[in-house]
């Protein structure tokens, strides 16, 4: 386990803001202000081990990615640890990580959900009721707005193919996705990035939203993308274009969309309350 300073390095090392280090961490960005600040000379055993997961599974997370292999995600204490082995049972006939193509995607079962990123599978759990729930209110949210102001974007949800990159080894279902440019519509996908994509996040893949797409949304031109993270009741916003800013909101805040300059807001204490109303364990103060 890394000590405060060594967290220090490598939160500097790999350009983090504290709010970044948060979101990923799942430690409270006031806790982390304050041991890193030094307030806090002896911080709890977890929160230490939440930090220091984070750099030791993106480390593995690079690794894995280079050496050609899927990767999937499991709990641990010390955060979410990455393994090689392949996705899921059914995966385990290709032997073939690293040089997959759409055609192998669109030969998968209609039952196996997953994701192929620069030519490697990734398994897609079913959301749980809270994500879906979210899901769906974003996007009627989103489409509402786009109707009142007569706009010709259009919004979708999940499960919708994403050719990202516009070649034959990346296709993604973001959970929540705008586009304004009608020539990347076809009938079967959208062929290039979105303008605003939302991710939420689940365990089983955290550390792909976080590590993998949110560079694969940038690279491939993405305005704006948002990561929701349900557990820690957290919204991390990226506004790539034309240059990266990132801030974190909570669950008690109204989130603007910045692809239509703050004018769209999305009142999440709103969902939350509206959760609240329906879920028992979900906290009624957020």
């Amino acid at each position: 386990m890394l000590t405060i300073e060594e967290i220090r390095q490598k939160k500097k090392e790999y350009g983090y803001t504290n709010e970044q280090l948060a979101a990923l961490s799942g430690v409270p960005l006031g806790t982390l202000q304050k041991i890193l600040g030094s307030s806090t000379k002896a911080p709890r055993y977890n929160t230490m081990a939440a930090l220091s997961g984070v750099f030791e599974s993106k480390k593995k997370t690079e690794y894995s990615a280079a050496d050609n292999t899927v990767m999937t995600v499991r709990e641990s204490s010390a955060g979410y640890a990455v393994r090689k082995d392949p996705v899921k049972e059914n995966f385990r006939r290709y032997n073939r990580q690293g040089t997959y193509t759409i055609e192998d995607y669109l030969a998968l079962p209609d039952e196996q959900r997953a994701e192929l990123i620069d030519g490697i599978f990734y398994d897609m759990a079913s959301p749980d009721l809270h994500h879906q729930y979210i899901v769906t209110e974003l996007v009627s949210r989103l489409r509402e707005y786009i109707r009142r102001q007569g706009g010709s974007c259009r919004a979708f949800a999940a499960p919708t193919d994403v050719k990202l990159d516009t070649d034959n080894r990346t296709m993604v279902q973001p959970d929540v996705f705008i586009i304004c440019d009608r020539t990347k519509v076809t009938k079967r996908w959208l062929n290039g990035s979105p303008d605003f994509v939302a991710e939420v996040l689940s365990p089983a893949t955290k550390n792909k939203d976080i590590f993998i797409k949110t560079l694969k949304y940038r690279e491939a031109g993405t305005k704006e993308l948002w990561l929701i993270d349900p557990m820690d009741k957290s919204i991390l916003t990226y506004v790539f274009v034309p240059e990266t800013k990132v801030k974190m909101y909570s669950f008690a805040d109204i989130v603007p969309v910045m692809i239509y300059n703050g004018e769209c807001q999305v009142d999440f204490s709103d969902i939350s309350g509206q959760m609240a109303d329906w879920f028992e364990d979900w906290p009624k103060d957020t």
